[in-house]
């Protein structure tokens, strides 16, 4: 596992591009945040609209891909980054359902005759069959969703709640090295070396509860991950982190 090994190709690149797949991975967090402040404050109606708002640019949006093919692959990547921070934050916070979330991602299906709904499905499913299938989607995604949830974590005042979500997001974390054996470990670094760079550039992790938690946090992924995926993983972090750190030596 290093950066010399020849990674497969993308087989959904052609259909959707990096960029592109990057900004079905931040479409999907704009919906997913704004359902869930919604939600939050107890507002049907807003909640409803919002719901509705998104509904029909996210399918202005999948109508402007050039073939059905394309139209499909747009429509499963937004489907599925909306369900994964659903996922998440269930998983994170204990929660049974969503409001809004389950409304949106029924609204973003109907409609679809028998050979859309086919299309969508095979996309849908062609994302997770491999690894590098959308995996600059993944990358974009799975790093939002990670240091959305460690800012929930150093944000916690109470041990309890900072700990369940160290848990949390450390169990994540772990399953996502294990279960993509290839460029599992390379998602988790992304995510690792974007925590590091935070503290170093913001100052955040400053409270001792946040210190406590975030050192603890590397810790169990040194313990709990095989040393062939924690060494390169954490090896891939730390570079990113130098690199930035040269950059802005340059610079000043």
């Amino acid at each position: 596992m290093n950066e010399a090994v020849s990674l497969p190709p993308d087989s959904l690149a052609e259909l959707a591009a990096p960029d592109l797949q990057r900004l079905a991975a931040r479409m999907a967090q704009d919906a997913f945040t704004r359902l869930f402040r919604l939600g939050l404050e107890g507002d049907d109606a807003a909640l409803q609209s919002a719901v509705a708002g998104i509904e029909r640019l996210s399918r202005n949006w999948v109508r402007a891909a050039e073939g059905e093919d394309a139209r499909a692959l747009r429509l499963a990547l937004l489907v599925t980054g909306i369900d994964q921070w659903g996922l998440a934050w269930c998983q994170a916070f204990g929660l049974t359902a969503i409001p809004g979330i389950s409304a949106l991602l029924g609204a973003l299906r109907n409609g679809l005759d028998v050979a859309e709904d086919a299309r969508f499905q095979q996309k849908f499913a062609a994302i997770g069959q491999a690894e590098c299938n959308a995996i600059d989607f993944k990358m974009e995604l799975r790093r939002n969703i990670h240091l959305a949830l460690w800012h929930a974590m150093i944000a916690c005042d109470d041990r309890d709640e900072a700990l369940a979500l160290l848990a949390a997001l450390g169990g994540m974390l772990t399953a996502l090295a294990k279960q993509m054996p290839t460029l599992g470990w390379r998602l988790v670094a992304d995510a690792l070396a974007h925590i590091q760079l935070r503290c170093l550039s913001e100052g955040a992790a400053s409270t001792e509860l946040a210190r406590e938690t975030n050192a603890a946090l590397f810790t169990a992924l040194r313990q709990n991950l095989p040393r062939e995926i924690s060494e390169p993983m954490f090896a891939h972090a730390n570079q990113a982190v130098v690199a930035w750190q040269r950059s802005r030596r340059t610079m000043h």
